[in-house]
């Protein structure tokens, strides 16, 4: 594994999901899916189901489960780029779109079990499109700029 690819790049792979975060969560998490939310309160964090949502007291968990995560994504990313072709945005892409295939086997698996709206799976799983692939093809570009492939 390539630590400058782990760590470097799973920060940036988190800021960008992180910025993205603040165009979805609005649109789509206060917006599309707030009814479903609603509807389905049992399931949320007591902070979440507040008005306003106390967005604060979650976010030093979410920061660090999500920095976490970044980091171990961006590490497997250091060590199976070479089997993606293309440029290093290009292998960025094909990643997130791999990533997203798995979330969204997961999500499909997930729902089998726990009793949400099939609105929310589809929204989650549309949203993760979205913060894979951009996030994905930075992690490619960044990932070719700081270690480049020989």
């Amino acid at each position: 594994m390539n630590l400058k690819i782990a760590l470097i790049g799973g920060i940036i792979f988190y800021v960008v999901q992180f910025l993205l975060g603040m165009i979805t969560g609005p649109l789509l998490h206060e917006g599309i899916l707030d009814p479903y939310y609603q509807q389905t309160a049992a399931f949320w964090r007591p902070e979440l189901m507040q008005d306003p949502p106390d967005m604060a007291a979650l976010m030093p968990r979410w920061i660090t489960t999500g920095v976490i995560f970044a980091i171990i994504i961006a590490g497997i990313y250091s060590m199976i780029r070479q089997s993606f072709s293309g440029s290093g945005l290009l292998k960025g892409v094909k990643y997130g779109v791999m990533l997203t295939v798995l979330m969204a086997g997961w999500s499909a698996a997930w729902s089998g079990i726990f009793n949400l709206p099939d609105a929310i799976w589809l929204w989650w799983a549309a949203e993760s499109v979205l913060y894979f692939v951009v996030a994905g093809a930075v992690l490619g570009w960044v990932s070719a700029k700081l270690s480049p492939e020989s």
